[in-house]
């Protein structure tokens, strides 16, 4: 038993050499994004480097589940004859249940402009909007209020 844990020990030592004596250095911060320099940008600016819209789904809540349930068991009701409206009850409950929770989430489905901004010292950071900020690559951007907004070019 010992030996396996001076092996294992052994293993863990080589494993963590090799891991700190990575050879790969990092890169070095970009200096020109879009075309444009970045030395020539103001010290809180940043060059916009890309753009997405992502449409994100909607969270149910119960309320769109409940209101189909007792929809979907009431038609279910309807249609069921004899020990029959029971179970044609149960089953429209159960769907309607599915299927008003997933109409709750496609009316709650949101979209958001997603925006990265290349800064002066060459990090990134991506910001998030409820409605398109008109921004595209290559524009020069300061931070306001947690948002990048287009300034004059350098």
């Amino acid at each position: 038993m010992k030996h396996i844990r001076v092996v294992l020990a052994a293993c863990v030592l080589v494993a963590s050499a090799a891991h700190a004596a990575d050879p790969t250095p990092a890169a070095p911060p970009p200096t020109q994004v879009q075309g444009v320099k970045l030395e020539s940008i103001c010290a809180t600016c940043g060059v916009v480097s890309g753009t997405r819209v992502e449409t994100r789904k909607g969270e149910g809540s119960g309320v769109g589940a409940v209101g189909g349930a007792v929809l979907g068991g009431v038609v279910g009701h309807q249609l069921g004859g004899g020990s029959g409206k029971t179970a044609m009850t149960v089953l429209g409950a159960v769907g309607g249940g599915f299927a008003g929770n997933a109409a709750e989430k496609k009316v709650k489905e949101t979209t958001v402009w997603m925006t990265t901004v290349t800064h002066k010292d060459g990090s990134t950071k991506t910001y998030e909007a409820g409605s398109d900020p008109a921004l595209r690559a290559g524009d020069v951007v300061k931070i306001e209020d947690g948002r990048p907004v287009r300034v004059a070019a350098p």
